[in-house]
């Protein structure tokens, strides 16, 4: 029986996790949930049976109303002072190594179930993790391959995700290539230009064919929180004054209940007791209670996910509504295109000054590249794939699979690097 190995897209939002062997034969995504090929990068631990849940079960077990704690984006706390950091979970207090760790367990408990090898595995990783700190972006790969490493992955590299999705292309040329890569994912915007081809697709260290790799720390949450800021936050107090007029109501826990990964850091008994405070001083004290709702029933995550729902529908459509409907807590509002893209251009612009500098790092100008592929779910916001193409007039625009290419591609590595 051929040995298959693994390569693991773990990403913000969702992750991948794909089987490959040397003998050429297809890669594939393993099932994780039902059929499944992607799971949302989602853990609930639950106070009612003390079980941990993960993915689409732990967002329908917070959804559903369940008591217990619900975590998402912890890719994004990779590299920043949280991972030094320990969340109440119950009774317990545990680190996020530990608690990404759990995640990665889950994964590897299905690849042995799939009967594959389970000690080597190629993990992904954004060309950044951290911007402009160099430091910071090696202690996340290290984080990260700790974490790996203690559940039982004996043998682990790594590979730029944005590369990865060139290997799995790859394989559908039969002629050379220079191509462009943009990888939009949950968490970071990873550009690549690499030379590629079939004979080239033979060759086991493709280094000298990796003309430059960068990026920038923009991705779909990043999107999600401006939207969230710009159309759901004001309906909790975002930009009113108390009712003397004289002051604006704190910014911080409007800007922290946007951001996925730190919406959690919110619930403590402090920040609840100070928001009953404001809410006796806002000159529009209806507004404050919502956010006091919001704290003491741990509703942030929801508000989060209107947002992104709305995002997700404005790829297709002019306008989309949000809608968050619980007991004691009603927002309904509507997100256009136009304002959508208004609040969100500047991370257009950064994501558009990474491909300017890859290609002076690559020593190219724009009519060298014939290719550009684009990835990530990210890249189906029709402002970033318009910005991403424009530069190419005469490239070939090609849509990767955009949750499954960086897996199928890792899993590609990873059977070149373990055969």
């Amino acid at each position: 029986m051929t040995t298959q190995f693994a390569g693991l897209d773990f990403g913000t939002t969702n992750s991948t996790l794909a089987l490959a062997s040397h003998d050429g034969g297809e890669p594939r995504l393993l099932r994780l949930e039902g059929d499944n090929r992607t799971i949302p990068t989602a853990l609930f631990f639950s106070l009612e049976d003390g079980e941990t849940y993960f993915g689409r079960k732990a967002i329908h077990e917070y959804v559903d109303g369940a008591e217990g704690r619900f975590m998402r984006a912890v890719k994004s706390i990779l590299g920043t002072s949280l991972m030094r950091e320990t969340t109440q979970v119950g009774r317990e207090r545990l680190s996020f190594e530990t608690v990404i760790g759990r995640f990665l367990a889950h994964l590897r408990g299905k690849l042995e179930e799939s009967g594959a090898e389970a000690d080597h595995v190629v993990l992904g990783r954004p060309v950044r993790f951290v911007d402009e700190d160099d430091e910071a972006d090696r202690a996340a790969q290290g984080q990260l391959e700790a974490a790996a490493r203690a559940q039982g992955f004996r043998h682990v590299e790594f590979q730029f995700e944005p590369v990865a999705a060139a290997l799995f292309f790859e394989r559908g040329l039969n002629h050379e290539s220079l191509a462009l890569v943009v990888d939009v994912g949950g968490g970071t915007s990873d550009v690549s230009i690499l030379r590629l081809g079939p004979e080239r697709a033979r060759r086991l260290d493709r280094a000298d064919d990796i003309l430059a790799t960068g990026g920038v720390h923009v991705g779909g949450t990043d999107f999600d929180r401006l939207l969230n800021i710009a159309r759901i936050q004001p309906l909790l107090g975002l930009n009113t004054f108390t009712a003397d007029g004289k002051r604006l109501m704190p910014v911080w826990y409007f800007n922290d209940l946007a951001t996925w990964h730190r919406v959690n850091t919110l619930y403590t008994p402090k920040n609840l007791a100070d928001v009953r405070g404001l809410v006796k001083e806002a000159a529009e004290p209806d507004k404050l209670r919502r956010l006091e709702h919001v704290l003491a029933h741990r509703s942030g995550h929801r508000l989060a996910g209107a947002a992104e729902r709305a995002k997700i529908a404005l790829t297709d459509s002019d306008s989309a509504p949000i809608v968050v409907s619980e007991p004691g807590l009603e927002i309904a509002t509507q997100a256009s295109r136009d304002g959508f893209e208004q609040v969100t251009r500047e991370l257009v612009e950064r994501i558009d000054r990474a491909i300017a500098d890859a290609l002076e790092t690559a020593g190219l100008s724009a009519d060298a590249i014939d290719t550009v592929i684009l990835t990530g779910g990210g890249a189906q916001v029709p402002a970033v794939a318009a910005a991403a193409a424009r530069p190419f007039p005469e490239a070939r625009i090609a849509r990767s699979d955009a949750f499954g290419s960086v897996g199928l591609g890792l899993g590609l590595d990873a059977a070149r690097r373990f055969s």
